[in-house]
C-alpha cells in the first residue's frame, strides 16, 4: 500500500525532538514492530482531522494499536514528560528560564458527544459535559491539565489540578486567575495547601466591550490554539482522563512544530 503524507506527519526533525522522550522498547517480548513515529503520526491526525478511531486511514497502523499506545503513555507519564522536554526547548528557544515564575489559569466547558464518566451540567453556562482546566506559563504552553464534569466549581476544578502537579511548579511564584477564582477563602487555601500565590486581575467597568486582560490574555490564547483541533472541538472521549491527554497530545504538536532545527542541533 503507497504511503501518504498528511500535513500532521512529523517531519525528520521534528521526529528527532520527540524520539528520546519515548519508552524503549519491553525486554524480554516480542520484538516492537510498530513504527512509533507512525503512532504519533496517526494521534496527531485524529487529533487535527476529528475523525472517529475506528475511521482511521488504512495507510496508518490500526486503531485499536494507536489507541492502547495513548493509553499506555497516560499510564507511564510519557505525555508530560513529552511536554516537558519540549516546553524547556521552546522556553530557552525564546529567551526564557527554562523554568517558570508565572502562569495563568482558566476553566472552558464543552460539551460532550455522547455518555461517558464524568458528565454533568454547568449552570452557568448552559452546557452538559465536561469543564477543562488548564494552567499555563506566560507564553500559553501547557503546564497542568484537569477534565471533570462541567458542574464542577472553577476553583474546585482548580483545586483537583493543583493536587498532583503542585509538587512539580514550585518554582511557580505568581498565578493570574479571573473572578470565577477568586475569594479571599479560597486563594488562602491555594497558597496554604499548594504554595501558589493567586492574583486576580479585574476587569475595569470603564472598558467598554470586550478588553483583553494582561498577563491572563495568555490562557484563552491557548484554549484558542485547541480550538484549531477538530477532535477537541466537544470532548468526544468516555474517559475524563482521555480528554486530558488529548489535550497534552495537542499541545505536543503545537510545540514541536515551533521548534527550530538547530535547537537539538549538537
Amino acid at each position: 500500500m503507497t504511503r501518504l503524507a498528511y500535513d500532521t506527519d512529523l517531519s525528520a526533525d521534528q521526529w528527532a525532538l520527540i524520539a528520546p522522550s519515548l519508552p524503549a522498547a519491553k525486554a524480554g517480548g516480542r520484538p516492537r514492530t510498530l513504527d512509533l513515529r507512525e503512532v504519533l503520526n496517526a494521534i496527531f491526525y485524529l487529533l487535527s482531522n476529528g475523525i472517529k478511531w475506528r475511521a482511521m486511514p488504512h495507510d496508518r497502523p490500526q486503531w485499536q494499536s494507536v489507541y492502547t499506545y495513548l493509553r499506555a503513555w497516560e499510564r507511564d507519564g510519557t505525555w508530560h514528560q513529552l511536554n516537558a522536554v519540549l516546553r524547556t526547548h521552546l522556553r530557552l528557544q525564546a529567551g526564557c528560564n527554562a523554568q517558570p515564575s508565572a502562569g495563568s489559569v482558566d476553566s472552558q466547558s464543552v460539551k460532550t458527544a455522547s455518555g461517558g464518566e464524568d458528565v454533568s451540567f454547568d449552570e452557568g453556562k448552559k452546557v452538559k459535559g465536561r469543564k477543562r482546566t488548564i494552567l499555563v506559563d506566560t507564553m500559553g504552553l501547557l503546564l497542568a491539565a484537569c477534565v471533570r464534569g462541567a458542574g464542577r466549581s472553577d476553583q474546585r476544578g482548580m483545586t483537583l489540578l493543583a493536587t498532583f502537579p503542585a509538587q512539580f511548579w514550585t518554582c511557580l511564584q505568581r498565578i493570574w486567575v479571573d473572578s470565577t477564582f477568586a475569594g479571599k477563602a479560597f486563594i488562602a487555601h491555594i497558597q496554604q495547601q499548594f504554595g501558589w500565590t493567586l492574583e486576580h486581575l479585574k476587569r475595569t467597568d470603564e472598558a467598554p466591550g470586550f478588553t483583553v486582560m494582561p498577563k491572563r490574555w495568555v490562557v484563552e490564547r491557548t484554549y484558542a490554539w485547541f480550538g484549531h483541533y477538530r477532535r477537541l472541538s466537544k470532548d468526544y472521549e468516555f474517559l475524563a482522563t482521555t480528554s486530558e491527554v488529548m489535550l497534552y497530545a495537542a499541545m505536543v504538536q503545537l510545540m514541536v512544530r515551533r521548534l527550530k532545527p538547530k535547537t537539538h542541533a549538537g
